[in-house]
Formats: C-alpha cells, sequence, structure tokens
C-alpha cells in the first residue's frame, strides 16, 4: 500500500514544552467535560424540553454518536493537513454547539448542540499527536499520560460542577459556561501551540468515511437503545444486521483503496491489535463505576442499601477519582520508561480488577465508594498513560493522529457496551419498591462483577502485546524521531519495517 511522503507544514514556530503540554491537556479536560455536561439534567430534561424521556435521552446519545463518527476522520484529516488545524476546527465546532444549546429551548437545538460538542472529541488523540511530533523525548512519556488522563480527570471533574450549576442557575448556564470555555481554550491554542511538520497529504477517503459512519451509527444506536426499543426488536435487530454487511464490505474496500481511512494491515499488526482490543474491555470495565455509583447513592435509604444523596454528593465523591488519575499520570510515565507500556497497562488493569472486586464487598458507606473509586482511579491513571505509548510505538508519525482517533473510538465502544449490559442487568435484576421498579442490591453486585471480570480480560489481552526487548531502551522519541517510526521497546525502525 503506497503512501504519500511526509510534507512540511509552514509558519511552525519553536514549542515550549511546558506550555504546550498545560494548553493541550486543558483542551482535553474541557473536551471530556462535555461528556457528562448536561448528565445532572438528564430525569428532568423531558420537561424543560417538553418532550418525552425517550426523545430527552437522544441529548446524550446525540454525543456519543458524533464523537465515535467523527473522531477518525479528523484524526486522519489532521495526519493529511495539520493536527493543529484539525484541533482547531474542532473547537470550533465545539464552541458552536456550546451557542446553539445554550440558545435553544426545545429538543431539536439541543441535539444538535450536543451533537457539534460530541464531534470535538477527536481533540484528545490529536492532542497525543502533536505531543509526538513537537516535544522532546523526555518530555513525551509524562506529557502523553497526562493528556490522555485529560478523559477521566475531566469527566471526573465537570459532573460535580455541572450539577452545582444546574441546581443553582438556568440550564441554559451550563451551555454558556461550555461556550466560554470552549473560546478560552481556543485562544490558547492558537497563539502556543505549533503546527506539526509531519503530515502524509494525499486525498481523504470520503467513501471509506461514509462506510464507517453508517456501520458506527447502526452499531451504537442499537447498543444505546437495544434496552429502550428491545433486544429482539425488529428495529434492533435491522440495526445489527446492517453492522454485519457493511463492515465487511468497508474493510473490503479499505484493503483495496491507495489512502484508506483507516489503514487495516496496520490496525492488524499485534501491538495496535491487542492495544486496541485492551482497551474497549478495560473501558468497558472501568466506566461501570460512573454506572453504578450515581445510581446507587441516589436510591432511597429505606431501600436498606440505597443512600438518598444528591446528585451533587455524587458528584463530590467521584471527584477524588479525577485527582487520583491525574496523579498517577507521572506515575505511569516512569514506569512505561522501565519497565514498558505494556507491563503498565496490565498494571492498570489489574488495579481496577482489584478495586472492583473490593468493591463487591465495600458498597454501603460513603467512604467506601470514595476508597474504591480512588483505586480504580489509579488503575486509569496507570493505563490510559501507557496507551498511547504502546500505539505511537506501533505506527510510522504520518499516521499518529488517525491511530490515536481509532483508539478513541475503542474508547466509546467500550462505554457504549458497558452502558448496555448495565441496563440489561438492572432490567433483570430488580425489586418493586414503593409502586416503582429499582435495581437490586445483587444487581449492583453482579456488575461489580462483571466490571471485575472485563478487567482481568484487559489484563490478559494486554498480555499478547510484544514485550519490550530492554527496560534499558529509550521512551519512544518525539521530534528527534520524526523521520522514522519508534518500536514499543523505543528503538527507531525505519520506514519500511514500520510498513511490514
Amino acid at each position: 500500500m503506497s503512501h504519500t511522503p511526509s510534507l512540511p507544514a509552514r509558519g511552525t514556530s519553536t514549542p515550549q514544552p511546558n506550555v504546550v503540554v498545560a494548553v493541550l491537556a486543558l483542551a482535553g479536560v474541557v473536551v471530556a467535560v462535555m461528556q457528562t455536561l448536561v448528565l445532572p439534567l438528564v430525569p428532568e430534561l423531558p420537561g424543560l424540553l417538553n418532550t418525552s424521556s425517550s426523545n430527552a435521552s437522544w441529548a446524550v446519545t446525540a454525543t456519543l454518536l458524533a464523537g465515535a463518527v467523527v473522531t477518525p476522520m479528523t484524526g486522519r484529516l489532521g495526519d493529511m493537513y495539520g493536527k493543529r488545524r484539525m484541533m482547531l476546527v474542532s473547537l470550533i465546532v465545539m464552541l458552536a454547539g456550546s451557542i446553539v444549546a445554550a440558545l435553544g429551548d426545545s429538543l431539536a437545538p439541543v441535539i444538535v448542540g450536543r451533537a457539534l460538542q460530541g464531534a470535538a472529541a477527536g481533540v484528545i488523540p490529536l492532542g497525543i499527536s502533536i505531543m509526538r511530533d513537537e516535544l522532546p523525548a523526555e518530555r513525551l512519556g509524562s506529557a502523553t499520560a497526562l493528556m490522555s488522563a485529560s478523559l477521566g480527570v475531566g469527566g471526573a471533574l465537570g459532573l460535580p460542577a455541572a450539577a452545582l450549576i444546574a441546581q443553582n442557575a438556568s440550564w441554559h448556564t451550563l451551555f454558556w459556561i461550555s461556550a466560554a470555555l470552549s473560546a478560552i481554550v481556543i485562544v490558547l491554542v492558537v497563539l502556543f501551540v505549533p503546527e506539526s511538520e509531519t503530515r502524509s497529504g494525499g486525498r481523504f477517503d470520503l467513501v471509506g468515511a461514509l462506510g464507517l459512519t453508517a456501520a458506527l451509527v447502526c452499531l451504537l444506536v442499537a447498543v444505546s437503545k437495544g434496552a429502550a426499543w428491545g433486544w429482539t426488536s425488529g428495529t434492533t435487530l435491522g440495526l445489527f444486521a446492517a453492522v454485519v454487511v457493511i463492515l465487511p464490505l468497508w474493510g473490503r474496500y479499505e484493503l483495496r483503496t491507495a489512502q484508506p481511512l483507516v489503514d487495516l494491515p496496520v490496525t492488524a499488526r499485534r501491538q495496535v491489535l491487542f492495544t486496541n482490543l485492551a482497551t474497549v474491555t478495560f473501558v468497558f470495565s472501568m466506566f461501570m463505576m460512573q454506572l453504578v455509583v450515581p445510581q446507587l447513592m441516589q436510591l432511597p435509604e429505606t431501600t436498606g442499601y440505597g443512600m438518598g444523596r444528591s446528585l451533587v454528593t455524587v458528584g463530590l465523591v467521584m471527584m477524588p477519582q479525577g485527582l487520583v488519575v491525574m496523579a498517577v499520570a507521572g506515575a505511569s510515565a516512569a514506569l512505561s520508561r522501565t519497565r514498558g507500556p505494556r507491563v503498565t497497562l496490565m498494571l492498570g488493569a489489574a488495579v481496577v480488577a482489584g478495586g472492583f472486586a473490593l468493591n463487591i464487598v465495600l458498597m454501603s458507606e460513603i467512604w467506601h465508594l470514595i476508597l474504591v473509586s480512588c483505586i480504580v482511579g489509579a488503575g486509569i491513571g496507570l493505563a490510559y498513560g501507557a496507551i498511547p505509548s504502546l500505539i505511537m510505538g506501533a505506527v510510522p508519525p504520518s499516521e499518529t493522529a488517525a491511530a490515536n482517533s481509532l483508539n478513541t473510538l475503542m474508547r466509546y465502544i467500550g462505554n457504549s457496551l458497558s452502558s448496555a449490559i448495565a441496563g440489561v442487568v438492572f432490567a433483570q435484576m430488580s425489586v418493586s419498591y414503593g409502586g416503582a421498579v429499582l435495581p437490586s442490591e445483587n444487581s449492583f453486585k453482579a456488575l461489580m462483577a462483571i466490571a471485575c471480570a472485563a478487567a482481568v480480560l484487559s489484563l490478559g489481552l494486554a498480555a499478547f502485546v510484544p514485550r519490550r526487548r530492554s527496560p534499558a531502551d529509550p521512551h519512544p522519541a518525539g521530534p528527534v524521531a520524526a523521520a522514522s517510526p519508534v518500536g514499543s521497546d523505543g528503538a527507531e525502525k525505519s520506514t519500511s519495517d514500520a510498513r511490514k
């Protein structure tokens, strides 16, 4: 498969590593906050927007779909035309989405605004790719770990902030604040983030983009809405059938086109393949914490296992997890330098599995949940710091953004599957209480056990990632290696070797 040589970018300036890392990490946190922005409003959205609960749920689903669909495209376009340029486009789209939703008073503009906000999800993989191109080798490991962890940090910190704002101000205020944050980040990126000189050029694969979009929309809508529509309903089964038909046709086309949206031979490399599979199962596991803790804490105390707390309290309980994720990012980079990112990912999965196993027996007090969420946060920090290093260690610099974006797509799939499984378990293991149907105590324990098993599976998949040849090998380099890809062991390889 032929690839266009890297083309030099114009107008680049000498990067200031500390400033670049800070701005990119802040951009990642702001984008991650958008994912949890409307969660405090979900119970009230039908009344606020004068619609049904089923229709209102699209305010959340639209963000998921847009992020999953657009992220692989922004990654490929970033490799072709400039990662900073595509980051700015994504942030401007997020700003537009915030304004559209803030000005809306009905369902349609809120859904459109939320979809535009979700379309900015590619900022995080683009930021990681910019770091590979611009930072010195000694800074790359800790910087990419922090950028990757920003997804968990933003989600954990955004929930309590959004809940507080929603309780004390109009719901429109949430979107005006998100618009202000978007504008600030745009200005900072323009001022302080340089454009990369590493570009692939070429022509954008529009047919491949349409095919992948069709497959992802069918898959994620079926997974997200299957519980509400019925898993055996004609609509759900029809969407799954469409995925089975579309994906092989899309894959065949991608293998035959000269410049595909997704380079399937690279994606099938052992290191990339098993890192992506481990990512799906790891995110499936860790996201269960976001699904279980709010439900458990908000159930009435009179059930005997619920805690009767407000969403603000839920957010405050979850907040330490985000701080732990950020704190562990540096340790993740250090461990990856000495033992390799494969070991770091395996350790992160093991820590998460241990946290969920502990949660099965410790789930009756607030401090139990804080302890478990912090343990899980430590595992997230370790794993999220290692995943970009594994991906970048197996692809050439000209495909960094596309490869990281595809890995971000794996995170979306893991999130969706986790939500679907939680919905099934809650529905099947429910109890009648005061005329309402509520999840039973055993349903929470079952989900903790499932999350633990998924983390163990992630550990097993990570074990198939190739080992480093030597612990003393350096971490994958930044600008000094821009001309040649880097292996997971840190040793530089020729472009021809990397394409094998």
